[in-house]
C-alpha cells in the first residue's frame, strides 16, 4: 500500500499526562518567596498525576496540538451547506480598529454616529441585496434569524385574526427549519421533493389550508439545486393567505444574480458568515439579519435605528414590534466584518464571487461525476452532493471516503446530509478556491475510488498517517470518557 503525504502529519504523539518527570518545572521563584518557592498567592494543591514539564516541552505541546488543527489558512475545507471560506484579514483589521473594538455597548447613540452610520449602510445594502424593503441586524444566528422570521409571521397572522397552526417544509430544508417552527408554535408538514430534488408547486397547492402560516423554503436547496418553480410555489402559499420565507444560508449562490424578494418571498434570514465572509461556527458569534417585505416591517424587533436627516437615533416606539430578540445591536464586531467585505468587493465583486461559487462547485461536478453516482439530473449551483452509490458495491461507504481523504491532505465534506440522499457527499468549493486546489482534491476523490475497487480494505480502515487513527465512534457515543483519570487505561 502506497500511502498519500500527509500534509501537516507528525505521527503518533504521546498524551501529555505521560510525558516530563518529576520535578521538572516550567518556572522558578526566588527561594525568599516561601517555603516552597512559590508565593502562596499563587499556589495551589497539588493535582495527582499532574504533568511535570519544563518551559520548552509545554510549548512544543501546544504548538504541536495548534499543527494538528484543521484550518481555512492551511487545508481545503469543502464542506457543503456550511460555507468555509477564507475570511479577509481587511475584515479583520476593520473589526479591531480601536473605534470598534472599544466602544461600550451602553454609550449613548449622540456619541458614536459613524458606528450607527454604518448599521443603517448595511442593512440597506443587504435590503437591496436580497429584494427586501427594511432588515433588522439583531439576530445572533441564522437560527434566531429562523426564529425572528416565524415570530413575525405569526405577529402578521395573529393581527388579522388567525396566526394559524401549520408550516409547510420541503424536505431538503435545512434541519433548523422544522426546530425554529416547533420553537414557534407551529406543527411541521413536510412537502416531498420530486426525483430531481426540487419542489413542485403542485405538492404546496395539495397542502396549503387555512391553517397553514407559512413555507418555509431554501433555495438553493440543499441538494445545491435551484427552485425553478419558486414564482409558482409562491403564488400558491398566497392565494391561501399564506406567507413564503427563505432560508437564505444558500444565497452566496444568487447575490449580485438574483433576488428572493422578486421570488415571491416576504420574509428571510441571512447568513452572515456563509455568504460575507464572517467567522463561522465554533460556538463564537454569529449575525443572521432578517429581511422582509414591506407589510411585515412593522413587526420588526425594537430598537430600531432610524435616519433623520444626517442623524441616527434609536427608537422603539413601533408598537406592533415582536419585541426585542438579541442584545444591544446584535453580535457589532460580526457586523463590522460584513460591511468591510461587502465595500471592498462592491457590487461588481460580489455577483463575481457568485458566479465563481458556482463555476467551481460545477468543475468539481463534471471531474467527478463519472466515479460517483449523482443524485439529481438537476444543474448544481455553489454546492454538488454525490453519493456512495457506486463504491457501496466494493462495501465501502461514504464515511470510508470521508475518513480516507484525511489520508491524501484534505478535510472531508458534509457526509450524510442531506437526508432525502442516502450516502451523501454534499461539496461545496467555495468562490475563494483556486483551479490547482480543485483538481488536487478531485484527484484524490478519484484515487479512492480506484483503491475502493483494488484495495477497499486499504478505504475501509483509514485514516493511516493521522496522529489517530479509526475510531470506534459507537462506543464514543456510548461511552464517552470526559475527564483523564491517572491509572484509567483507555
Amino acid at each position: 500500500m502506497s500511502e498519500p503525504s500527509q500534509r501537516g502529519s507528525r505521527g503518533p504523539q504521546a498524551l501529555i499526562f505521560e510525558s516530563g518527570s518529576p520535578g521538572r518545572s516550567a518556572f522558578f521563584w526566588p527561594e525568599e518567596t516561601g517555603a516552597s518557592g512559590i508565593p502562596d498567592a499563587l499556589s495551589r494543591e497539588e493535582i495527582a498525576g499532574f504533568p511535570e514539564m519544563g518551559e520548552l516541552e509545554v510549548l512544543r505541546h501546544f504548538t504541536r496540538l495548534s499543527h494538528l488543527n484543521f484550518s481555512i489558512e492551511s487545508q481545503f475545507y469543502p464542506l457543503g451547506s456550511c460555507t468555509m471560506k477564507y475570511n479577509p484579514k481587511v475584515n479583520e483589521v476593520a473589526a479591531r480598529m480601536p473605534c470598534f473594538a472599544l466602544l461600550h455597548p451602553l454609550i449613548p447613540p449622540e456619541l458614536i454616529p459613524g458606528a450607527f452610520e454604518l448599521l443603517t449602510e448595511l442593512e440597506t445594502m443587504l435590503a437591496e441585496i436580497a429584494g427586501m424593503d427594511a432588515v433588522t441586524l439583531q439576530p445572533a444566528a441564522g437560527a434566531q434569524g429562523e426564529l425572528t422570521g416565524l415570530m413575525l409571521i405569526r405577529a402578521f397572522l395573529a393581527e388579522r385574526g388567525n396566526p394559524r397552526k401549520k408550516i409547510l417544509v420541503p424536505d431538503t430544508a435545512h434541519g433548523t427549519n422544522p426546530a425554529s417552527s416547533t420553537l414557534c408554535g407551529y406543527d411541521v408538514v413536510q412537502i416531498p421533493s420530486n426525483k430531481q430534488g426540487i419542489i413542485e408547486p403542485e405538492a404546496v397547492e395539495r397542502a396549503m389550508s387555512e391553517d397553514v402560516a407559512a413555507l418555509m423554503i431554501t433555495n438553493p436547496n440543499t441538494l445545491g439545486v435551484f427552485e425553478r418553480h419558486i414564482q409558482a410555489i409562491a403564488d400558491a402559499v398566497h392565494r391561501r393567505g399564506g406567507l413564503v420565507y427563505l432560508d437564505g444560508a444558500n444565497l452566496n449562490a444568487l447575490m449580485g444574480i438574483a433576488k428572493p424578494g422578486h421570488m415571491g418571498v416576504d420574509v428571510l434570514h441571512i447568513n452572515l458568515h456563509k455568504t460575507f465572509s464572517t467567522p463561522h461556527g465554533g460556538g463564537g458569534p454569529g449575525a443572521g439579519p432578517v429581511g422582509v417585505k414591506a407589510h411585515l416591517k412593522d413587526y420588526l424587533p425594537v430598537p430600531r435605528i432610524v435616519k433623520s436627516g444626517d442623524r441616527c437615533e434609536l427608537r422603539d416606539d413601533f408598537p406592533k414590534s415582536v419585541g426585542r430578540v438579541r442584545s444591544f445591536f446584535g453580535n457589532f464586531g460580526i457586523l463590522v466584518r460584513a460591511y468591510t467585505y461587502m465595500i471592498s468587493l462592491g457590487s461588481d465583486g460580489l455577483e463575481d464571487a457568485s458566479r465563481m461559487a458556482v463555476l467551481n462547485a460545477n468543475y468539481v461536478r463534471k471531474r467527478l461525476e463519472n466515479t460517483y453516482f449523482l443524485p439529481s439530473p438537476e444543474p448544481s449551483m455553489h454546492e454538488c452532493v454525490f453519493t456512495d452509490r457506486n463504491q457501496q458495491k466494493d462495501g465501502v461507504t461514504t464515511l470510508d471516503i470521508a475518513k480516507r481523504l484525511l489520508d491524501y491532505g484534505f478535510h472531508p465534506p458534509t457526509i450524510y446530509f442531506p437526508l432525502v440522499v442516502s450516502g451523501a457527499l454534499m461539496i461545496e468549493p467555495t468562490e475563494t478556491e483556486t483551479r490547482e486546489t480543485l483538481d488536487a482534491f478531485a484527484d484524490a476523490m478519484t484515487a479512492i475510488a480506484r483503491e475502493a475497487k483494488e484495495e477497499p480494505a486499504v478505504v475501509k480502515s483509514a485514516p493511516h498517517t493521522t496522529p489517530v487513527g479509526r475510531l470506534d465512534e459507537a462506543r464514543a457515543a456510548r461511552r464517552p470518557v470526559l475527564r483523564w483519570e491517572p491509572g484509567g487505561g483507555d
